[in-house]
This record gives C-alpha cells, sequence and structure tokens, in this order.
C-alpha cells in the first residue's frame, strides 16, 4: 500500500511538473519571443540554417540518448521518460489550442526572464527529482553531471548556453540577453529544486520512511 502511494505521489509530481514547463513555454517563452536553448534550439539552428525539420532533427538527437539512457539507468527511466515526455507534448498542445490565458509581457522583459526561469527551472526539477526526463537534452544533463561531478544545473547551464551562442546569427541580440538571463535562474532552480529533493530523499531512508529520488530506478 505504501509503494502504491509512494509511486501515485511520484508519477503526479512528474506530470506536475510536465505540465509546469509546458505552462512556461507557452505562455511565457513563446508569447514573449524569448529563445530555445537545448535540443528545441538545435532544432530551430537546423530550420534556419539547413531548412530541415526541427522535429526530425530533435528525434535524431534523442533516439541514441534514449538507447545510452536504456543502458546506464534502466527500464524504468525511460518509462517515466516517455511518460514525461507525452505529458509535457500534451499538455503544450492544450495550452496552444485552448488556453485563453496571455502573458504580454514585452514592455517588462525582465519579468518575462524572471518568470521563465522560475518556472522552467522548477518544472524541470521536479521531473528530474522523480526519476524521469523530458528530452533528450535532459538526460544528456544527467549522464554528464554523473560522470563529471557537475550540478545537474551548471550542466544545463552550459549546453543551453552553447547552443544560444550558436544562435546569434538569426536571434536578435536583446530577445538573446533575456534569454540567457532566463537560462542562468533556471539553472539555479533545477539544481536547488534536485538538490532539496536528495536531502528530503536522505531524511526519508534515514527515518525508514522509504526513498523517492531523482535515481529511482
Amino acid at each position: 500500500m505504501r509503494r502504491a502511494l509512494q509511486a501515485s505521489k511520484r508519477y503526479s509530481l512528474i506530470l506536475f511538473g510536465a505540465c509546469l514547463l509546458a505552462f512556461a513555454y507557452y505562455h511565457i517563452n513563446y508569447q514573449n519571443h524569448l529563445s530555445e536553448g537545448g535540443f528545441v534550439g538545435l532544432g530551430l539552428l537546423a530550420k534556419y540554417a539547413f531548412d530541415l525539420s526541427p522535429a526530425m532533427m530533435m528525434l535524431l538527437l534523442d533516439i541514441p540518448l534514449f538507447i545510452v539512457a536504456c543502458l546506464v539507468r534502466g527500464r524504468q527511466f525511460i518509462w517515466d521518460t516517455i511518460v514525461a515526455s507525452l505529458a509535457f507534448t500534451g499538455f503544450y498542445e492544450c495550452f496552444e489550442q485552448y488556453s485563453p490565458i496571455v502573458m504580454d509581457l514585452h514592455n517588462m522583459m525582465p519579468v518575462a526572464s524572471l518568470l521563465s526561469g522560475v518556472l522552467t527551472g522548477l518544472g524541470t526539477g521536479l521531473v528530474l527529482r522523480y526519476g524521469a526526463a523530458t528530452g533528450g537534452d535532459d538526460i544528456l544533463s544527467l549522464l554528464l553531471s554523473k560522470y563529471t561531478g557537475l550540478s545537474i544545473g551548471t550542466i544545463f547551464l552550459l549546453l543551453d548556453v552553447m547552443v544560444l551562442c550558436l544562435s546569434f546569427w538569426y536571434v536578435p541580440m536583446k530577445e538573446m540577453m533575456y534569454t540567457i538571463l532566463a537560462v542562468v535562474i533556471s539553472s539555479r532552480v533545477i539544481t536547488w529544486t534536485v538538490e532539496a529533493g536528495s536531502h528530503v530523499a536522505a531524511k526519508e531512508e534515514g527515518h525508514g520512511h522509504g526513498n523517492v529520488s531523482m535515481t529511482h530506478r
């Protein structure tokens, strides 16, 4: 019974994190023209540079990382990641098609950057904290964090900034600066969320109440 309750809580928080991430990407990033890092940014870069499909580019990047993650982290992680990825896609589609909310922050771009950083960082952090990922760039960040010893937020920041730097030639400078600010804030929130979860899990394990963490298999 306890295990079932823990699993229910874990999946509920993974779904909440995916929903929060989709909300931020659509209502803040998309509506206020903030750019993207990670594999989304690489997909857009492929579109602008080579006229390739962003979706196809992201799929080509995702597949090898899913295979590696299956070998390194196990099938449970892949299953949970598929759930999180489908949930994120579904929530984003719902917001895009049906949401009446318009968050026009073009005259308050520092606020847009702050909200984007906090919400995307919290959403991503929750998904990672409870043992899943929302895509290949999340998996890559997890693997690099594990083998380099750098925090997960630092890895996210480095990957996003590298992609954004490649995008300088087609993204306006003002938009790029506010996007980098959002990415910096997001990286710190991701690290805080995941590490806070690890500390809570350690306390629960010490008191004999089970364990829920980002390394759940």
